[in-house]
């Protein structure tokens, strides 16, 4: 490889480092909502608000830019089979600061201001994550080839943004006057749940079936294992979100059958996501004993963690126990965790170079058992 070419590829920055705003972002908006002490968190929350908003800036800047100027380099993430899949990162990092601008930036400047810069933040997110929804599947379809054993977590980054569009686009609705705009947005949002849903539930057979058949590689791969944690915890938070303000946008009964869904939904799919929580926290270790190394896939650890806590907060929310609003309170003490260990993780990783270098081609990473 030239010198040149090196350099190229040092400077180089794919999508999948959106996810550091996602999962720093993440942390905002759970602290702000916790059970008991979300309300004494909030100045913790709104820096660490402040702080996702600017990587967020700098990134899209950073990428728009080297777009522009060496357009090949995006090209090459886009036809990888495995970097393409990360394409859905930048539009729910965009939700998710749109999401805590409307939770802490009316304490900053006012709910106006925090209104006028959410609503496109929100439009960003929600249509450029409906077309990574469409094209990212129609590409794995179509064009990339993979292997049998190919299946794993990244494959729902493309998926899940309209189920985080379902839940930021359910807080715009108590601020829209009643009618026919509000109950399109809420009914509309309903549909990205369900778009969302379905095509996760696909993937996480067939990486159920991928784990059964052949097992996992051992590799960096291993925590986008935990991504499954993030459409189970954001379609909680969603259906708690929009059973809310369907309330006062809605008609009775519908009014009170979707209301109801937040609990009949969010339970049962919120036990899954522990089971599936304990069978991750295992597979992770094996893999460190394994001496599984440092990549940004760790930053899978905190944004589907962080939809487990808004998701159990809501459960929280409409059921009143107990139970719930410690298990929040729990789970967001392991967020705080898996962020610290990636943010590490992540700037040593800069320091070193290594993160900076994506490869011109993946090479397959083949699953075992042993």
């Amino acid at each position: 490889m030239s010198t040149d070419k090196q350099i190229e590829l040092q400077k180089e920055m794919g999508p999948n480092w959106f996810a550091s705003v996602m999962g720093t972002g993440i942390i905002a908006n759970a602290a702000v909502g916790l059970p008991l002490i979300g309300k004494s968190l909030t100045g913790f929350a709104t820096i660490i608000w402040l702080i996702a908003f600017a990587m967020l800036i700098f990134m899209t800047i950073f990428k728009s830019y080297q777009t522009i100027t060496k357009p090949q380099i995006i090209k090459r993430q886009f036809n990888d089979p495995v970097m393409s899949q990360f394409f859905g990162a930048p539009p729910m990092a965009f939700l998710t600061i749109a999401g805590g601008t409307l939770l802490l930036g009316p304490n900053l400047f006012g709910q106006q201001l925090a209104l006028d810069i959410a609503w496109p933040l929100f439009w960003i997110g929600t249509i450029s994550g409906i077309i990574t929804a469409v094209v990212i599947p129609y590409r794995l379809f179509t064009y990339n080839e993979v292997h049998a054993d190919a299946a794993f977590g990244g494959w729902l980054m493309p998926v899940v943004p309209p189920m985080v569009s379902a839940t930021i686009g359910s807080m715009f609705l108590k601020y829209m006057q009643h009618g026919e705009a509000q109950q399109t947005l809420l009914y509309g949002m309903y549909a990205c749940f369900g778009l969302s849903l379905i095509a996760s539930l696909i993937i996480i057979t067939l990486i159920w079936n991928r784990l059964a058949h052949s097992g996992t590689s051992g590799s960096a791969r291993v925590p986008t294992l935990w991504i499954i944690l993030g459409p189970l915890g954001q379609s909680i938070t969603a259906a708690g979100c929009l059973g809310t303000a369907a309330v006062f946008t809605v008609s009775e009964p519908i009014a009170t059958g979707m209301n109801v869904m937040a609990i009949l939904y969010g339970v049962p799919v919120w036990g899954f996501a522990m089971l599936w929580f304990f069978i991750a926290t295992l597979l992770t270790l094996r893999a460190l004993q394994r001496k599984m190394p440092f990549a940004l896939t760790w930053w899978a650890f905190t944004f589907p963690v962080g939809t487990c806590v808004t998701g159990t907060t809501q459960l929280s929310l409409h059921t009143g126990l107990t139970f719930f609003q410690f298990a929040a309170i729990s789970s967001f003490v392991v967020l705080l965790f898996a962020w610290t260990t990636a943010a590490v993780g992540t700037i040593r990783g800069v320091k070193n170079g290594k993160l900076l270098h994506n490869p011109t081609s993946v090479v397959h990473i083949k699953a075992k058992k042993k």
